[in-house]
């Protein structure tokens, strides 16, 4: 055994010192050999970069522009105006006054919540800020979860409840409670699904977890569920446990929390408690469909252009036409929420058409610097309006001509020297000018005619309205006489009566 691991070292020393010896230039060929780069995992990356290796690549070539910023570093100001808050919202206070505290407290121009919760309700209730508000409608459509206490009036069967709870499920009829924030006209919620969690029999009192379309009332659920039941029931408590993508394990704060963030900004200057209470508008479109754009595209899709494929990096699978995306930057930033005009694979197959029409924008304009009108059909195209060459731009039109140049020659007289150049004399500036205060003279005539035919329009209006004033006074004058014959023809025959 000894014997072989020698051999077998003397091998590795021989192998070693064969490699050391560098080979000459003449046999050395200088040839660049391909590299494989070990593959990204963004698996872990924030926001909308997450899994961002996963997604389909139409081209990786673009020039990366150093405006714009990842939503996580952006400035604190910048910060708020681009965050929301996943609020736990008390007792007592209706959802507007919430709103209004936390405007005030933060001191921002717009504030906006994503459905409104009902004073006694607690629960999640996300408060958007200045820009994040446009995203309100899409929240506000979103479903919601609740977990409710539900007090029974009569003793009730837990296995009744259980068989009833499962057969409210799907599309059911609503109407509004009579304290409602709106009109009481009957309607269709749909419920998606429920479950009871706890039901205590001594106290006549169940506890359910529901999922559920926006807009259901949960106090007329419960009253539903007491006269199925047969004894009646009404709501005890109730608190939201999701609305949208955002749940109560979603780093739920407080109203202190967001008084204590702000304070210790403002007289410490310390940012890192308001950047846990504010989280950035990109958290709300993580569950969406993503398109990626270059650059270059940004500004004009913030001016409300349709995204063009050759502007296009990378998407998601799974894309359908008529979808809502997210349209975002490579740097993270969510520039608006577009529909799908194209699926996955026509995107993957066509090289030049619209894939998306644009439904709500969120970046500000001008962020990016505008880079359209800077392609070459686009250069020749300005070339040709400044020559003149297409007539729609052409600024002819409005130029005012110019009269030629006369030359007349001068003979000389009999027995002087001929000159051999003839004189040239041009038009004064005088006939120019005079030509030009004809037409202005010409234009105020044509004013004045106007004037005058709206005057004379006018009086003929006014000789009309009197004519008929007197037709009308004439008429009642005429009645007036008649009226006065009858009563004078009736006095003289009583009195020739009363002389008979």
């Amino acid at each position: 055994m000894t014997e072989e691991k020698k051999s077998k070292k003397r091998k590795l020393i021989e192998a070693q010192e064969a490699g050391s010896e560098e080979p000459d230039s003449s046999e050395q060929d200088f040839i660049i050999k391909p590299q494989s780069t070990p593959p990204l995992d963004t698996s872990e990356w924030p926001l909308l970069l997450k899994n961002y290796h996963k997604m389909v690549v139409r081209t990786g070539h673009y020039t990366p522009l150093e405006t714009g910023c990842p939503p996580l570093r952006r400035p604190i100001g910048d910060y708020v105006k681009h965050g929301f808050i996943n609020l736990d919202k008390p007792a007592n206070p209706s959802s507007h006054e919430v709103v209004a505290w936390i405007k005030r407290i933060l001191r921002v121009e717009k504030t906006g919540h994503s459905g409104t919760l009902d004073p006694q309700v607690t629960g999640c209730l996300i408060v958007c800020i200045d820009r994040t508000t446009r995203l309100v409608k899409s929240q506000q459509g979103a479903g919601k979860e609740y977990v409710c206490v539900v007090k029974f009036h009569k003793e009730a069967k837990e296995s009744d409840i259980v068989k009833i709870l499962q057969t409210m499920v799907g599309s059911l009829f609503q109407r509004p409670p009579l304290i409602s924030a709106v009109k009481r006209q009957l309607r269709i919620r749909t419920i998606y699904e429920n479950k009871l969690l706890e039901y205590d029999d001594q106290r006549h009192l169940g506890v359910f977890w529901v999922s559920c379309e926006a807009g259901t009332y949960i106090r007329t659920l419960c009253v539903h569920l007491g006269l199925m039941v047969g004894v009646g029931a009404h709501m005890a408590e109730l608190r939201r446990v999701r609305s949208g993508i955002q749940s109560e394990n979603d780093d739920l704060v407080t109203m202190h929390d967001v008084l204590d963030a702000q304070w210790q900004y403002d007289n410490m200057k310390d940012e890192s408690y308001l950047r846990k209470v504010v989280k950035p508008l990109e958290a709300l479109l993580t569950s969406h469909k993503r398109l990626v754009i270059k650059d270059s595209a940004v500004n004009a899709i913030c001016y409300g252009a349709k995204v063009q494929l050759p502007g296009v990096l990378r998407f998601d699978e799974g894309i359908e036409p008529k979808m809502e995306i997210v349209i975002m930057t490579p740097k993270g930033e969510a520039v608006a929420l577009g529909i799908a005009l194209l699926s996955t694979a026509e995107m993957v197959t066509c090289d030049h058409n619209s894939c998306a029409k644009i439904k709500r924008v969120i970046m500000s304009r001008d962020v990016y610097p505008r880079k359209w009108g800077l392609g070459p059909k686009a250069l020749e195209k300005k070339k040709k309006i400044a020559a003149g060459e297409i007539p729609k731009y052409s600024k002819e039109k409005n130029k005012v001509p110019t009269p030629p140049v006369a030359t007349t020659t001068v003979s000389p007289p009999a027995g002087a020297p001929v000159e051999e150049e003839p004189m040239e004399t041009e038009c004064s500036p005088d006939s120019v000018t005079s030509e030009a205060a004809g037409k202005k003279e010409k234009k105020k005539k044509k004013k004045k005619k106007d004037s005058k035919s709206d005057e004379e329009a006018e009086e003929h209006h006014h000789k009309k309205k009197k004519k008929n004033k007197k037709e009308s006074q004439s008429d009642e004058d005429l009645i007036e006489d008649n009226i006065h014959k009858k009563k004078k023809k009736k006095h003289s025959k009583e009195t020739a009566e009363v002389e008979t």
